[in-house]
């Protein structure tokens, strides 16, 4: 055979045979590429197959199960009456409504089992979705210098909560004006949700936007795309809390609140009440009390009957807004009264069964809750970590307080803090300890030395409110 035609390794070399090679090394590496590409395919069509075939085969267990528990219940009838001696009318009647009940005691067993098993993985599909609606904005500051104890207060959980009164949206009947006329976003509402590590109480303290602060440096805030700018807005030695949030968003509302309170807030919840009622609307409206009508010189009538009346969106909107209601002096101590009441009255509502086993009604009030809210550190497990504390306990053990003031405006328009009387109030909650009733009223313009206590929780005509 002439070597030249030959097509093993061993032919002649010359450039015809070395293109040869070439084109049939190429080939191979080409066949060798597609075997890998189609084992792996192969992996890749089992793994879908098997993930696939899990839920079908959970139910065929479900099932199966079912079966098992009805057949088993239904053969017991004639065994037993092969092995049993003759028995009366009542009592194989008797019998019988014993068996019944048994069967259908072990079918609802297996139906509840199957749900729990399923609803798992359900929980957890939720649980991430949920977290992820939420509009994370940068707001904590947990290594603050003014922080108190920080070691001392490891697993408590603080909730600084502030609700935003921006118009950004707000329609001509809200009665509230339009972003035109009032630009920005101001906090109307200032809340900090006290829950301590050992959970046996939670404390809620309203701060009045008017208290008067000496607001530091900070960042400005840009509500519209809830982001911060290099520049700052200088420190002001004497303003309004509100302006804390209008110039320097949820940063500067912490640093204001824990140089007050000296602890460390943990979790930002921001709400924007515009999108507020939607929450209520999705749990059909939510039930207050109330002792009068509601009418506000500026919203108008907000609520026309006195007692227990069921509110829609719209509604709790103006009822949380509403601060100059006729018959009303305390003007934003009354309001912050309402205010905690209609939180304890969504939560109670929001928690219930009516809502809890309503799919509907549970997914619109976690997609408005979710469009409505932003802030640090939220999720589904830290939110329920609120809800369930204050379901859970009786009145005795959910306070709602007021930062105490000497409840009386300056000649700045300005609420005055009680220095002594708010260091206990929070010095309380930071050691875990119990709250003092109410002290002697301090003598007329003293801000600075009035005799200790902390804020009470009934009974004062404007910085004390009950849940």
């Amino acid at each position: 055979m002439d070597r030249l035609t030959m097509t093993d390794e061993l032919e002649a070399i010359d450039d015809a045979t070395i293109t040869k090679r070439k084109i049939d090394h190429t080939l191979a590496r080409f066949s060798a590429a597609h075997d890998e590409l189609e084992a792996e395919e192969a992996k890749k069509r089992e793994r879908r197959e098997r993930l696939a075939s899990r839920p079908a085969a959970l139910l065929e267990q479900t099932r199966t199960a079912l079966q098992r528990v009805v057949t088993t219940t239904d053969a017991e009838p004639a065994e037993s009456a092969e092995q049993s001696s003759p028995q009366t009318r009542l009592q194989e009647k008797k019998e019988r409504k014993t068996k019944q009940a048994a069967k259908a005691g072990r079918i609802a067993a297996a139906v509840v089992a199957a749900l729990v098993f399923l609803s798992i993985g359900s929980a957890w599909g939720a649980q991430t979705w949920f977290d992820a609606k939420f509009n994370n904005v940068a707001s904590l500051d947990e290594d603050s210098a003014d922080i108190q104890d920080a070691a001392g207060q490891t697993g408590d959980e603080n909730f600084l909560m502030v609700g935003s009164d921006s118009r950004d949206g707000a329609a001509a009947e809200d009665g509230v004006g339009d972003a035109e006329s009032n630009p920005g976003a101001r906090s109307d509402t200032v809340m900090i949700a006290h829950v301590p590590a050992d959970r046996q109480r939670v404390v809620m303290v309203s701060f009045p936007r008017d208290l008067e602060i000496s607001r530091p440096e900070c960042k400005r805030w840009d509500p519209a795309t809830s982001s911060y700018s290099d520049k700052t807005s200088p420190a002001q030695k004497i303003t309004k809390l509100n302006t804390a949030y209008a110039v320097g968003g949820p940063q500067c509302v912490t640093k204001v609140i824990q140089q007050i309170t000296g602890m460390k807030m943990n979790h930002f919840v921001g709400i924007d009440f515009n999108g507020f009622k939607s929450m209520v609307d999705a749990v059909q409206g939510v039930t207050v009390y109330n002792e009068k009508p509601i009418d506000d010189d500026t919203l108008g009538m907000v609520i026309p009957q006195a007692g227990e009346v069921r509110i829609s969106g719209d509604q709790a909107l103006n009822y949380v807004r509403a601060r100059h209601v006729k018959g009303d002096p305390t003007s934003d101590y009354g309001r912050i009264k309402r205010q905690q009441a209609f939180l304890g009255a969504l939560l109670k509502t929001v928690m219930s069964k009516d809502v809890i086993l309503d799919t509907g009604k549970l997914s619109g009030f976690i997609d408005a809750f979710a469009k409505a809210t932003f802030g640090e550190n939220l999720g589904i497990n830290q939110m329920m970590t609120l809800a369930k504390s204050m379901k859970g306990m009786g009145s005795d053990k959910v306070k709602f307080l007021t930062v105490p003031t000497t409840e009386e405006a300056n000649k700045r328009g300005n609420e005055v803090l009680l220095q002594s009387k708010s260091k206990t109030l929070f010095q309380a909650l930071i050691n875990n300890t119990p709250l003092e009733e109410k002290a002697p009223a301090p003598p007329a313009g003293d801000t600075e030395t009035a005799p200790t206590g902390s804020a009470k929780s009934s009974g004062s005509k404007k910085s004390g409110s009950s849940g």
